[in-house]
């Protein structure tokens, strides 16, 4: 994504709260479940089992590209993103903009709802059990 274009999108999300925690947990887990549908043929969120694409289960916090045992492009490990709500909200958005030489085909969500919905999910489903 370009920096002003990138610049435009998080004013606007924060502008509306999107792009902070509280309005993350707003989001609805049993909608975000059922937008999961669309990654779940490639990522495990429960299960610390490699698909297609890596396992979510602590996801939040982690560098991207430096989960062990999955085989991540150059441009994931090179890009230095820590994931967080705000983090992961701009790469459902456009993955390939954000990480250009990502391996991950998948085009990204359009709608800001479906983000925060499927974030919501995430952060409940992707816990390490203690």
């Amino acid at each position: 994504m370009k920096n002003s274009t990138l610049a435009k999108l998080c004013a606007a999300l924060l502008g509306v709260g999107l792009l902070t925690s509280p309005a993350i947990a707003e989001g609805d887990v049993k909608k975000g479940k059922k937008v999961f549908n669309k990654c779940k043929a490639c990522h495990f969120v429960n299960k610390e089992k490699n698909k297609v694409g890596p396992h979510l289960v602590g996801m939040f916090g982690r560098t991207a590209g430096t989960l062990e045992g999955f085989k991540f492009s150059k441009a994931m490990k090179a890009s230095g993103i820590v994931w967080t709500a705000e983090t992961l909200a701009e790469y459902l958005a456009k993955p390939k903009e954000m990480v250009p030489g990502t391996k991950m085909v998948f085009p990204g969500l359009k709608k800001e709802k479906q983000i925060i919905n499927v974030i919501a999910y995430l952060e409940e489903s992707t816990k390490k059990p203690d």
